[in-house]
């Protein structure tokens, strides 16, 4: 079994990781959770202890594993406090807010022989593995464009925020999803070209980012934004023959909010009317038109890779490179506003 504990016991802690530590059970223990407050927002769990005293997570020889959910401007101090504490760590991401804190971070980790890593858990979104699955069948030709929508209408949020922030913007908390797809999936890019905006104006929440990053004759953008009424497609993909349309996003946090959990045989599993479509000319000349079936998303395969690095010693699921590639895109980009 890999004991674990939790520093934060918010939505994340509650709705994003527990649900996949415990489907996980027969290999990962949720020993021990850790809150400055103990809020009555979250039910407790039975034979989960909670505590306001970190010391009982770094005092504990049990724990081989602290998953940090905090706000991101705790991310760095409390990752490296855990390593200097001799603890493995698993950090939300974004993993830090700079790349030299990332970097410090992984030194640290290399030098005590100990396990950090960045919880990247969207490559298990099923509608990125669906799009995998369509490029990989070749049906599309050479891949040409490519563009990632992550759009939301919460106009609330920026227009609450009076003073821009890096660690509260919208880059660092979103883009953090969607660019980890890009670099697990393509690796690094040859270029890179970014816009960062405020569209409330000068010292206001940085709340819209376009990022477009270039693999020779292909480019890869990645968009989000708080002002869309309507969401783009979450998918679109365009090849020498054919394109492929996947409007609607992964459903596990649309089950999640409803605590609809991933032990329900049908947990996040896409119905027909949220296939993507598929349109392409075969080799024959032949015109296509077709529903692709939704791949299955499945965070809790994260925590089995997890279990998998830390337990059995098989690499790590996401790599240390990935991680300070996209702090260090994460920094350079938010840096034209600030």
């Amino acid at each position: 079994m890999l004991t674990v504990a939790y520093i934060g016991n918010g939505k994340s802690t509650n709705r994003y990781h527990l649900p996949y530590a415990f489907k996980q059970s027969d290999k990962i223990r949720v020993k021990t959770i850790y809150a400055r407050h103990l809020s009555q927002k979250w039910s407790a769990i039975d034979g989960v202890k909670y505590t306001t005293d970190i010391e009982d997570i770094y005092q504990d020889d049990e724990i081989q594993l602290v998953i940090i959910t905090t706000p991101n401007a705790t991310h760095y101090p409390l990752a490296k406090d855990c390593l200097l504490h001799g603890k493995n760590v698993l950090v939300e991401k974004p993993f830090s807010l700079n790349y030299a804190e990332a970097e410090e971070l992984f030194r640290l980790a290399n030098e005590r022989g100990l396990f950090i890593q960045c919880y990247q858990n969207r490559r298990f979104d099923s509608d990125f593995l669906t799009v995998q699955k369509v490029i990989e069948s070749g049906k599309i030709g050479d891949l040409l464009e490519l563009e990632m929508h992550f759009d939301y209408f919460r106009p609330e949020v920026p227009l609450a925020s009076t003073h821009f922030s890096i660690a509260e913007s919208f880059l660092y908390g979103h883009a953090c999803h969607t660019l980890d797809q890009v670099i697990s999936y393509f690796g690094e890019p040859d270029e890179v070209h970014t816009e960062v905006r405020q569209l409330l104006g000068e010292d206001r929440m940085n709340d819209y980012f376009d990022l477009d990053l270039y693999y020779g004759q292909l480019k890869v953008s990645v968009k989000s934004s708080y002002f869309r009424i309507k969401p783009r497609p979450s998918f679109i993909v365009y090849g020498t023959k054919g394109m492929f349309v996947k409007e609607t996003k992964d459903r596990q946090e649309e089950h999640l909010k409803m605590f609809y959990m991933p032990n329900h045989p049908d947990f996040g599993i896409d119905l027909p009317e949220h296939y993507g479509t598929l349109t392409y000319v075969d080799d024959r000349g032949d015109y296509h038109d077709e529903k692709v079936i939704s791949e299955v998303g499945d965070y809790s395969r994260f925590y089995e890779a997890l279990y998998d690095t830390i337990v059995l010693g098989k690499d790590k699921i996401v790599k240390d490179e990935e991680t300070l590639f996209q702090m260090k895109l994460l920094e350079a980009a938010i840096h034209q506003l600030s």
